[in-house]
């Protein structure tokens, strides 16, 4: 199993990880399909390959858009002023294997011992995420039962409504049904 591909997709290469997360260009596939991209490079473990025959597979997240861009035209002494905009249309997507072997296997047997090991802090709304980072909520929400995620979810919604953290916790809701 390698630790990191360059896949080209759209015309744009990136650099990617099992269980990474990216935003591409517009893709033409539903929302929780797979894709095989091009892979142009495989490396990490000793002398990168440059003509792979491993196969990179990616799961459609979602589509978005993307941060809204300004463009605003002035001439001076006219009074000419125009304004206009512009978001891009992404797809958000998931690396799960680089090579045929699954995120989600390796996933899962992490996550069990993971939990075992270490009860999370819990409250009566479900597990205290108000100091936690969006980063953390996402790695700590893969041990976490339904009713706990439902329960974060809820209390996040009705506190801070932070973008990032109902996106994560929205997502690991979808992962455990």
């Amino acid at each position: 199993m390698s630790s990191y591909a360059i896949i080209s997709l759209g015309g744009k290469q990136y650099r990617v990880r099992e269980g990474e997360r990216l935003l591409v260009d517009r893709l033409r596939v539903d929302e929780g399909a797979t894709v095989e991209p091009r892979v142009l490079l495989v490396g990490g473990d000793g002398a990168p390959d440059l003509a792979p025959s491993t196969t990179v597979t990616a799961r459609v997240v979602g589509h978005e858009l993307g941060k809204k861009i300004r463009i605003g035209k002035y001439r001076r002494r006219t009074g000419y002023k125009k304004h206009t905009g512009h978001r891009s249309r992404l797809t958000r997507i998931e690396i799960e294997s680089i090579g045929g072997a699954t995120k989600r296997a390796a996933a899962k047997s992490a996550a069990k011992p993971k939990a075992e090991e270490k009860p999370s802090e819990t409250t009566a709304a479900g597990p205290d995420v108000a100091g936690m980072t969006i980063a953390q909520i996402t790695e700590a929400a893969a041990g976490w039962n339904r009713e706990e995620i439902e329960a974060t979810l809820e209390h996040e919604r009705s506190g801070k409504a932070r973008k990032g953290a109902l996106a994560a916790l929205e997502s690991a809701l979808e992962e455990t049904k």
